[in-house]
């Protein structure tokens, strides 16, 4: 009996990729963090020097996971074989989320 293999487009993790790069850029610089982490309560400056250094840390992992994306898109390896593409973003996707995670418990953290 042959085995059905069934893919999803290249898209699909692409766009999952850009949509985590976008909350995670949104809560680091547009001041998403700021508002739901140091909003109210104690002095917004010692919160946001916290929050400053834990989106440091999730810069890292946000790093990682940019280089992952990108090198699924230009590596002539990762072109050409879908499976190193898979690893790639994979890698990538699972590392936006680990920045995020980051990010969000730091951020219960700080507060």
């Amino acid at each position: 009996m042959a085995r059905v293999r069934i893919g999803i487009s290249p898209i699909i993790p692409t766009v999952a990729s850009f949509l985590l790069a976008a909350l995670w850029a949104l809560s680091v610089f547009a001041g998403w963090g700021l508002e739901a982490f140091c909003a109210g309560g104690e002095s917004a400056s010692a919160c946001s020097q916290r929050l400053d250094s834990v989106s440091t840390v999730s810069g890292l992992f946000a790093v990682a996971a940019a280089c992952c994306t990108a090198a699924a898109w230009l590596a002539p390896s990762a072109r050409n074989d879908p499976r190193v593409f898979t690893r790639f973003m994979g890698v990538s996707v699972a590392a936006w989320i680990a920045a995020e995670g980051v990010l969000f418990l730091g951020g219960m953290l700080a507060r």
